[in-house]
This record gives C-alpha cells, structure tokens and sequence, in this order.
C-alpha cells in the first residue's frame, strides 16, 4: 500500500491542479459564454439546450463505465486499454449514425427544423470525445492533474476565439455548434499527444468482461443521471418557448460552473486516491468524512451567495435582455448546494465495488424526481415548478444516500448532518445578509456587486472562526502548501 504521506502529496497536488483547472478553463469558458450571450439571441442558446440531452446520453453510452473501471483496476494492462478505447470508438460511430437517422424527428419533436443539421454537425463531436477516454483514464489513475488542466485552458481559449469570431461574423447558432466541435478536436489531439499512448492490435474478451462486469451498473446509473439532468431541456422545450428554454440553458450553465465543476474536480482527485485504501474501512471513513466537510464548507457559501447576488451578478454579466433568468438561476444555484455531497455519496459506492448499489440509488432518486416533476407539470407550475422539484429532491436524496452509504463507511445521516450543519447555517445566515444589503444599496450594479460580495466573504469568514470550523484551518493550510507562497 502506498505510504500515507506520498498519498497525502499526490492528492493535495492534484487539488490544487484540479482547482487551478476549475478556475482557469472554467474561467475562460465563462468569459466566452458572456460575450457569445451579449452577441447572439436567447433563441439560439435554447436550439442548443434542445439537443443537449441526446449528446449528453451519447457521451454517457460511448464511456460505458469503463473509466471507472480502469481507475479502479490496480494493474490495468494495454491490453484492457486497447479493448476499452475499441469498444469505445465503436459504440462512438454506431451512436452517431443513430442521431444522424433520428434527427429529422428529432426536429419534429421540437417543432424546430433547424435542429436536424444542428444534431448532425454536433454529434460529431461524440465520435472526436472517444479518442480521448484512455489517455484521461490514464491520467486520473496517475493523480497527474497538471496536464488535463493545461490541455483543457488551451482547449477553451482556442475554441472561444473560433467561437467569438464566427460570432461576430453572424454565423449565429452554428457559433455555438462549431466551438463545442473545435472544443472536442482540440482537446482529443492534445491528450493523445501528450500522452503519447496508441493502441495496440488486440481485443480481449476477457478484459472485456472483467471490466464491463463491474462498468454496466455504472453506465446504466450514468444514463439514469444524464438524462434526469438534462431533462429539464426536454420539457421546457417541448412545453414552453424556445426563448424560455434559452434563460434556462444559461442560467443553469451559470450556476453549474460551481457546483458541478466543484464536484467533478473534488471526485476526479479524489476518486481514484480513495481507490488505493479501499479495503482500509477506518481510514477510507476518515478521508470521506473530511473531504465532504470540505466540500461542503466550500460550496454552501458559494452557491448561496450566488443566490443573494444574483439581479446584480446577472444584469451586470448578461445585460437586461437576459432579466427573465434571474429567478431561474437563483433557484438553481440553492439546488447545487447539496450536488458535491451527493457525488460524493455515490462515488464511495465505486471505490467499495458496490456498482449495484449506486444503480439501485439512481433508480430510488430519479423514481423520487420523476413524481415531484409530475406534480409540478399536471399543476402547470412552470419552469419555476420544475426548479423547486429539484431542490426537493436533493433533500430527499441526501437521506436515501446516507441510508445505504453508512452500511458501507459506517457514516450515518445523523453524524453527516451534525457535521455539515453549521456549514449550513452560516451559509444561509451570511446569504441573508448579502441579500438584505443588496435590497439597501442603491448604486451601479458594479459596486453593489463588489460590496455584497465582499461583505459575504467577511462575514462567512468571520462566523467560521467565531464558530471554530475547522474546515477554515484546512484552507489555509491547503493555500499555504503552494510552493510560491511558502517560500515566501
């Protein structure tokens, strides 16, 4: 077993990597979506929003699970990552001709025309995504997150530019289609060549086994999940306007730039760390214990935050034609706070090999959300009915997940909440000042925003050390390991 001290390192390290990658590619992919919402129509961001679901269960299916699997495999062979990226790249083309046949109806279903040659041009890009599922694995399993941070600033910079100039030259939509496929070249090319990893000529059906025996719970738990994450694409596509579905498709890529890019940094790193301890129950219910206090004591005041600020943050990011989504991205991002501690949940279902109980927990979840989502659509409550549904759900989830997670870590509901409620009530006692302040001041949305937010930042700062969170030693702890600033 790997010495606790070097495992220490390579997780602090691919922290700091992974959040170097939050801020700059995520960064820079929110600057370019500012200038393409202030360039181009809501209808435009809504045709996309129309076909996202489809792309998003083609990514899901063409993964299969199996990089879960290879991450977890302790001596993963060439072999079993020649058989992999094969029935990868085959299940990448047989999907494509799929979307490619389905698209006419695709846009009768929408009652939109466009979106036929829409799916055709973007679902491309999930034949270009395959290319590059081993070399990630490969780098996740490594905990080098140094690389996948560099590949993907140059990724978003580039395609930004391409996206931005098309723009600017009235391309519309397609500006939108083609930065998402330069977006997937670039990155698949990069990974590959960074890695300098080719396959070899053989396919095992005994790796193949081996692996899918253990990926196809997930990949069916990972359908399960795109699509109910993408399925408020869907409905308000069908049921309400293009425009409408526009407002919502930026306002929850606006609320998710924390909340899931958080998450997906956090059980990236931590994934595959956790994997190396995971027959040592003691100390595996130890690392989780502390990495979900982390969490949340970084998410919960984000998200609320968001929330409080969210007239002037919007109004001052998007401009007034974007007014409409401010309510819709406010409720969204209180429905983030609780999604890095779900993650978390079902990730130490994979880490114990336990793929048949994160299955059964997306089935119990989604079942959950299926029904609120009923009630909200036969009570015609529109698309902020559709928002509550899921705040609900998170809450009931968190529960059902600490049910079934505490026979497996013995970390049950009780001691869970015990540790995340002051988090909690400090994040939405700082809110409610943020908010109350914001309601007072009466001034450009630019310095309203700086205040409220400043204000924020002291106060949720202020009340953890009064509470004495011990998250907040953690932080500065994590801050002062970076090699520039404890050389100072």
């Amino acid at each position: 077993m790997e010495p606790q001290s070097s495992m220490k390192k390579k997780t602090i390290g691919g922290l700091l990597w992974s959040f170097g990658d939050l801020v700059g590619n995520q960064g820079i992919q929110f600057l370019i979506q500012i200038i393409l919402a202030r360039m181009l129509l809501p209808e435009h961001f809504g045709l996309i929003g129309m076909i996202l679901v489809f792309i998003a269960l083609s990514n899901s299916l063409v993964d299969s699970g199996f990089t879960q699997a290879l991450i977890r495999e302790r001596n993963a062979s060439q072999t079993d990552y020649s058989t992999v990226f094969y029935f990868n790249f085959l299940i990448a083309v047989l999907i494509y001709w799929v979307l490619y046949a389905a698209a006419p109806s695709i846009g009768r279903f929408f009652d939109e025309p466009q979106l036929v040659q829409l799916v055709r041009v973007l679902s491309i890009g999930i034949m270009i995504n395959s290319f590059a599922v081993i070399p990630k694995a490969m780098f996740a399993k490594e905990v080098n997150f140094k690389v996948q941070a560099k590949i993907n600033l140059s990724s978003s910079i580039l395609s930004g530019l391409i996206a931005v100039g098309l723009a600017m030259a009235g391309y519309g939509v397609w500006s939108l289609v083609l930065r998402q496929l330069s977006m997937n070249t670039i990155q698949s090319l990069l990974f590959t060549l960074s890695k300098k990893w080719m396959p070899s000529f053989v396919f095992s059906v005994t790796s193949f086994k081996r692996l899918f025996g253990f990926g196809w719970k997930l990949l069916v738990s990972g359908l399960i999940d795109t699509f109910y994450t993408n399925v408020y694409f869907l409905i308000i596509g069908k049921q309400y306007s293009t425009a409408q579905l526009g407002y919502y498709t930026n306002a929850s890529r606006f609320s998710e730039i924390v909340s899931q890019n958080l998450a997906a940094t956090i059980l990236r790193v931590t994934y595959p760390v956790l994997s190396r301890i995971q027959d040592d129950n003691e100390r595996l219910k130890q690392s989780y214990k502390n990495i979900t206090k982390l969490a949340a004591f970084l998410i919960f005041p984000i998200m609320v935050g968001m929330a409080a600020v969210g007239e002037p943050l919007v109004l001052l990011v998007f401009g007034e034609k974007w007014l409409p989504m401010i309510t819709y991205f406010q409720l969204l991002s209180i429905a983030g706070m609780l999604y890095p501690i779900l993650a978390l949940d079902l990730s130490i279902f994979q880490v114990k090999g336990r793929s048949d109980l994160y299955l059964l927990l997306e089935i119990i979840n989604k079942t959950s959300l299926t029904v609120l989502l009923a009630v909200a659509i036969v009570l015609d409550l529109g698309v902020i009915g559709l928002i509550v549904a899921a705040i609900l759900n998170t809450y009931l989830e968190f529960f059902v997940n600490c049910h079934f997670s505490k026979k497996e870590v013995a970390y049950p509901a009780k001691e869970k909440v015990r540790d995340l409620l002051p988090t909690y009530l400090l994040s939405l006692g700082m809110g409610g000042v943020v908010w109350t302040l914001g309601e007072m001041l009466e001034m450009p949305v630019f310095f309203q925003l700086t205040i409220q937010v400043t204000a924020g930042i002291v106060v949720y700062v202020t009340a953890c050390w009064i509470a004495n969170v011990g998250e907040l030693k953690t932080v500065y702890k994590l801050i002062m390991s970076i090699p520039s600033l404890k050389n100072r």
